[in-house]
């Protein structure tokens, strides 16, 4: 059978002149089923000859070498990754040993794409125009609690001596309110955080928390104009078929890819 041929379809966001950022949609690759068709995530069952003919693909249409695309393994923590020069000249091995464990990556190199994988947590890219340098979130419940979003805010500060108040944000595609139904130990988890659960929080039988207004309070409380902060809108459990949703097709299906790459 003749393969067709590979064009990944991506959602863009524009976020500055020099700047190229995306969430990759299930479309324009090669992997079957619930992975099907465009995943590039090694850690959710794909087949890895499918992985590797997806991610050269999205490496050619993004203009890049093909060990500029980096990508950690998460956990749900808040470990951050600085992506410079030297992580470039370490072997395979130790490069895969610095990305795990690893939910955040930050990087001011030109052509490197940094992403997280995501499906239905929500990934948060953030830029620094004054500095280009650039970081991406990966933001679930876990994380959102702990506020991973601010520590990367934060680690930017440290890096790239970035003002949030220069920043520019993307809050990607995710679960929705309306979707995310959690059990009362998720939300008193959230409400012990100092949330305001008026404004994040709904009870229709059970619990259900907004996550990208937590991202977007998370952004706004350490600093970013809320004018620079973007929500895609784009519910990944409503629109699956375009999107990858565990809770809608089972942990063992593809992941978004969520990331920047600064020209």
């Amino acid at each position: 059978m003749k393969r067709k041929s590979l064009k990944p379809q991506l959602t863009y966001y524009n976020m500055a002149e020099g700047v190229t950022a995306f969430s990759s949609t299930r479309h324009g690759g090669v992997s079957q089923g619930n992975h099907g068709e465009f995943n590039v995530n090694l850690y959710c069952g794909d087949d890895p000859e499918n992985i590797a003919s997806n991610r050269k693909a999205l490496c050619q249409l993004l203009k890049i070498k093909a060990d500029r695309l980096v990508m950690p393994h998460q956990v749900h923590a808040t470990g951050i990754a600085q992506i410079g020069k030297t992580f470039f000249r370490l072997s395979e091995e130790v490069r895969q040993e610095v990305l795990e464990g690893i939910d955040a990556l930050m990087t001011n190199e030109p052509d490197v794409c940094i992403g997280v994988s995501t499906a239905d947590c929500i990934p948060v890219i953030l830029y620094d125009p004054e500095h280009h340098a650039a970081a991406v979130v990966h933001s679930g419940w876990r994380g959102t609690v702990a506020n991973i979003t601010g520590v990367a805010v934060t680690s930017m500060q440290m890096a790239y001596h970035s003002r949030p108040e220069a920043l520019q944000a993307v809050i990607g595609p995710g679960i929705s309110l309306q979707n995310f139904e959690v059990g009362d130990e998720v939300y008193e988890q959230f409400a012990a955080a100092g949330y305001p659960m008026e404004q994040i929080a709904r009870r229709d039988g059970k619990w259900h928390i907004d996550l990208w207004q937590c991202c977007r309070l998370q952004l706004e409380d350490v600093g970013l104009k809320g004018e620079n902060i973007q929500t895609s809108g784009i519910c990944t459990y409503d629109h699956s078929d375009d999107y990858f949703s565990a809770r809608k097709l089972g942990i063992d299906s593809g992941r978004i890819l969520t990331g920047i790459v600064l020209h």
